[in-house]
């Protein structure tokens, strides 16, 4: 009989437990591969075979295949009931609805292994990946793991148009959503199970993006994603629409993207979702996060200045230099506090929101005298300057207010204490800042909203939904 692993300290969305090495003498299945099927017949039983020699092989601790069949209509329940019957460590599941990322998250809501896994049943990714897969994740390194074949180290054998496709998604995925993982698709995959007992609530998807909308919540949320280099092998027989996973996948991108802009996520709760992230150690006289909101101020700046000087510019065609420098100033200005407020200082919400503007429009006073200051001193200067020289003029003035503008903004207008209220008190305790032990501490195990509760009435992954078994 399975003992099952410790539980959990039960915590909050935003202040996950630290990351720690497996106590794998008291855990019998360290490791949960999940093999996701849809009409495999062909390729089922060899498949597992192979994957069992290598595992039985190679792996040194417990470990589990997972079959999940995805509502087959051919002779795959059959076989997985077979291989259930036959061999150990091997359980088939049977889903009446089609959908990969169905079948991922429900069998890995289910699990009980500490580190959970799956891989295309084609076997296109050389097993001898498998082992490094996991292994950040076991010592606590990471949270996620993925296998890579756009990795320099990678081998990969291929055929244009997919390698064609593979690399422009990716490119899709850091031009729109600021991805910086490697290969979205590689069906080779790891999660840790604490980590995926709260992310996977989060992921909407059900069928082929669901590995992408895992990354990139992962990603957003300070996760640790590990990439492993693979040897892969294109599968000629593979079955997978490309023109249809292409547009589900572009339509999951924009539904991503736009949650993500709209903060419809609660993402934004989670500053630090582990509690041994060096940046979150308080040191005395360094600043929290000055390196950052100096990189979002700067190119907030960048942005405002470039806005301030087009509509200079085109005021200038109608109305005289101080006019069109004022309105211009002022516009910029508005849409400067409102930018540093969400992007670089992290104030969300409507909360203080005009008060927030007033005091920028303080700023944006300074801001106008030094730059109206100098527009005059070059008129007096000169009787009748050149547009190059107004424009070269009014840069000048704008970076020498730029330092002012961002010590006003960062000690009076988002001080750090305004700052740390808007985050909330998740974000704060995932920090460390005020208590680094109340991170730790329990739920009431009776709370109805305990995320680890095995009995929660709204479980829609309940066990009794779905057999255990493909007879």
């Amino acid at each position: 009989m399975t003992t099952p692993p410790p539980t959990p300290t039960s915590t909050p969305l935003g202040s996950l437990p630290p990351r720690e090495h497996l106590r794998l003498g008291q855990i019998e299945t360290v490791l949960d591969v999940v093999i996701p099927v849809y009409n495999e017949e062909k390729d089922l039983e060899s498949c597992v075979r192979r994957l069992h020699d290598h595992l039985t092989r190679t792996f040194p601790y417990g470990f589990r295949i997972t079959i999940a069949d995805n509502a087959s209509t051919d002779d795959t329940p059959r076989i997985a009931a077979r291989l259930d019957d036959g061999m150990d460590h091997v359980t088939a599941v049977r889903l009446e609805q089609k959908g990969r990322g169905r079948a991922l998250r429900t069998v890995w809501s289910l699990s009980e292994a500490p580190v959970l896994a799956y891989m295309d049943v084609d076997l296109s990714t050389d097993l001898n990946a498998l082992l490094p897969l996991v292994a950040p994740l076991i010592s606590g390194h990471s949270d996620l793991a993925i296998g890579s074949r756009l990795s320099r180290s990678a081998r990969v054998v291929r055929g244009p148009k997919r390698e064609f496709i593979s690399r422009s998604y990716n490119l899709i995925l850091r031009g729109s959503l600021a991805a910086r993982f490697s290969d979205a698709q590689c069906g080779f995959k790891a999660i840790r199970g604490d980590v995926a007992s709260r992310l996977l609530p989060l992921i909407e998807d059900t069928g082929w993006f669901f590995d992408t909308e895992m990354l990139v919540l992962a990603e957003r949320a300070g996760l640790r994603i590990h990439e492993v280099p693979v040897d892969w092998v294109d599968d000629p027989d593979s079955t997978v629409h490309l023109v249809r996973t292409a547009t589900d996948d572009l339509k999951g991108v924009w539904r991503v993207g736009r949650a993500l802009a709209t903060g419809a996520l609660p993402l934004d709760r989670l500053a630090r979702p582990f509690g041994d992230d060096p940046r979150d150690r308080q040191l005395s006289g360094v600043p929290g996060g000055l390196a950052r909101q100096v990189v979002g101020f700067a190119v907030v700046g960048a942005l405002s200045t470039l806005l301030y000087l087009g509509l200079y510019s085109l005021c200038r065609l109608g109305v005289g230099p101080q006019a069109s420098n004022a309105a211009a100033l002022l516009v910029s200005a508005l849409a400067n506090t409102a930018a540093n407020r969400r992007l670089t200082f992290g104030v969300r919400g409507r909360e203080r929101a005009v008060r927030h503007q007033a005091q920028g429009l303080v700023v944006f006073a300074i801001g106008l005298a030094l730059t109206s200051g100098s527009l005059a001193a070059l008129d007096t200067a000169t009787v009748s300057p050149s547009h190059a020289s107004e424009l070269t003029v009014l840069v000048a003035a704008n970076l020498a207010a730029t330092v002012l503008r961002f010590l006003l903004f960062r000690a009076w207008v988002f001080p750090e204490r305004e700052r740390r209220a808007a985050e909330g008190p998740e974000a704060t305790e995932a920090r460390g800042a005020e208590d680094p032990q109340a991170r730790q501490a329990p739920q009431d195990p009776q709370d109805p909203q305990d995320p680890q509760d095995p009995h929660d009435p709204q479980d829609p992954y309940d066990r009794n939904d779905f057999s255990r078994s493909a007879r």
